[in-house]
């Protein structure tokens, strides 16, 4: 018997042939005091986006174009084949671009599945506006575009408006990791730069736009 075999004949050993399933607790909440959209929780993303190191930018539906163009003046930005976000002079992803071209671009440009407030965190799901898992992991810089009704406030409820059976993807910050001294690293396995674009109605746009520099 090889340790693969031995392994797997201690589990069956211990679960046996109806193993006893305790339930999960799920006392934990499951929804917010906010509707999803709710000017509080654009301000709560915006604030842990910041915590996390990235550079968050708000605007109106209106001003969504000039916001974006201004972000990425003077960058070749890729975007999704078929996305209608997108900013002059963009370079689709059409035919699929090579690892090494999407490592020279400035930044690619994104919308998201959905994002949860209290934890800052955005979800990918290889949408339309998202594009392949390689188009936000390559390049160095990720501008994403955030819109106001795709913001809950609870993690459960984030999970609700996600497929489990598509390309998920959690970002909380740009890429980093710390070694045993908390020495961080950024750029390690994704973007060095996110920048989030919050768009919402008129009056919560809070702090606004200054250009990420670089």
């Amino acid at each position: 018997m090889n340790a693969r075999d031995e392994i797997l004949s201690r589990i069956r050993t211990a679960t046996g042939p109806s193993p006893v399933i305790r339930p999960v607790p799920r006392d934990y909440a499951v929804a917010g005091a906010h509707a999803p959209g709710a000017p509080e929780l654009l301000d709560l993303l915006a604030e842990r986006l910041r915590d996390y190191r990235a550079t968050v930018h708000r605007c109106t539906p209106g001003d969504l174009d000039a916001t974006l163009a201004e972000v990425t003046r003077g960058w070749r930005v890729a975007v999704p084949d078929s996305s209608a976000i997108t900013v002059p002079g963009a370079v689709a992803d059409r035919p699929a671009l090579s690892h090494a071209d999407l490592d020279g671009v400035d930044a690619v440009l994104t919308g998201c599945a959905a994002a949860c407030a209290d934890t800052g965190t955005i979800a990918l799901d290889g949408g339309a506006d998202q594009g392949r898992r390689a188009l936000t992991l390559v390049p160095d810089r990720h501008v994403c575009v955030i819109h106001a009704d795709q913001v809950v406030q609870t993690v459960p409820e984030l999970l609700r408006r996600l497929d489990p059976r598509r390309p998920l993807t959690f970002i909380s910050g740009p890429s980093a990791t710390s070694d045993i001294e908390l020495d961080r690293v950024e750029g390690v396995h994704g973007p060095r730069t996110l920048i989030a674009v919050v768009v919402g109605p008129a009056g919560t746009t809070g702090n606004n736009v200054h250009r990420e520099q670089g």
